[in-house]
């Protein structure tokens, strides 16, 4: 959180999922994909392309202040609980299913678990990127990105991570990045001034969880191996597999995880907006992403709801 990531999005795709993508088969970028990115065309996507379906999204993401308002609410509200987290020796973020497996954690070093992409760090360029050349997430584009160590920080979360690291709380980045991106995107975070107490803090797809079978691209065994060592006070994402594994990645399904753990959020998990991708997409295809582009979008229209 290798494995393969799809042939993500309409036109502009999502991240890597080699981010976290349950929902999607898993591929790892090969390495030699890392060496040079290609260069953001100024000229309009190919007129045989459809107009991309993430243009707004990756617009509202960087031209927006809302956008900026919303992150920064989020990461100064989980700030005002970071006393009582520690205060509060019984206070954990994992699910009891998984906690049980794992074993007590009041005597262990308090940590938050935070995904990377578009939770600490925004790839909206690498989206731009694509919507410029009209193409899709691919994981060659995609570690070439990840190469350039480019991304910025997501608005609020450098002042949280450090007041978090303050208090004597360890950063835990539990991404879907694959395994072999270690080093540069702990070299991005180090750039930027986010927390990476060592090599260890860097949970990618991949890592190996012993007497625990990873499936796809769900991050539980890794949540798991987190637990082990760290009591988890937080989590942050901007996808609901995030914070709990999706056995089923449909609407409805999704619709009862937030129904059982909605309580949670605001407190020990925290949200990040994300309209540019994510597990919502697929839910309304089947996740069926063999489809052709065509297919998938009319699906999603379908899915529109209009008041009777």
């Amino acid at each position: 959180m290798r494995l393969t990531a799809p042939a993500l999005t309409l036109l502009a795709g999502a991240l890597l999922l080699a981010a976290c993508k349950p929902t999607t088969p898993d591929t790892a970028p090969t390495d030699a994909a890392a060496d040079t990115a290609p260069a953001a065309s100024a000229s309009p996507a190919p007129a045989a392309t459809d107009p991309s379906d993430n243009l707004n999204a990756v617009l509202w993401i960087q031209r927006s202040e809302e956008y900026r308002a919303n992150s920064l609410s989020i990461f100064r509200a989980a700030a005002d609980h970071l006393d009582d987290a520690l205060a509060e020796t019984n206070w954990d973020a994992l699910v009891p299913e998984e906690r049980e497996l794992i074993g007590d954690a009041t005597a262990l070093p308090p940590a938050v678990i935070m995904d990377i992409d578009e939770t600490v760090l925004d790839n909206s360029p690498y989206q731009a990127r694509l919507i410029q050349n009209g193409l899709e997430y691919d994981e060659v584009t995609w570690a070439q990105w990840v190469a350039e160590k480019k991304a910025k920080p997501v608005p609020g979360v450098l002042e949280f991570a450090k007041a978090a690291e303050a208090k004597g709380v360890t950063i835990l980045y539990l991404s879907n990045r694959a395994q072999h991106l270690q080093e540069a995107t702990l070299a991005n975070l180090r750039a930027e001034g986010l927390p990476v107490k060592d090599e260890s803090v860097f949970l990618g797809l991949g890592t190996f969880v012993e007497n625990c079978e990873q499936h796809g691209t769900e991050k539980t065994c890794r949540r798991r191996l987190a637990g082990r060592d760290y009591r988890v006070l937080m989590q942050f994402g901007d996808q609901l597999g995030d914070f709990v594994d999706i056995v089923a990645n449909t609407s409805d399904a999704r619709g009862e995880l937030l129904d059982t753990y909605g309580d949670w959020f605001g407190e020990r998990w925290w949200m990040l907006a994300n309209p540019s991708y994510g597990g919502w997409e697929p839910a309304q295809f089947n996740n069926a992403w063999d489809q052709p582009a065509g297919d998938r979008r009319a699906s999603k229209r379908n899915a529109l709801e209009l008041a009777d």
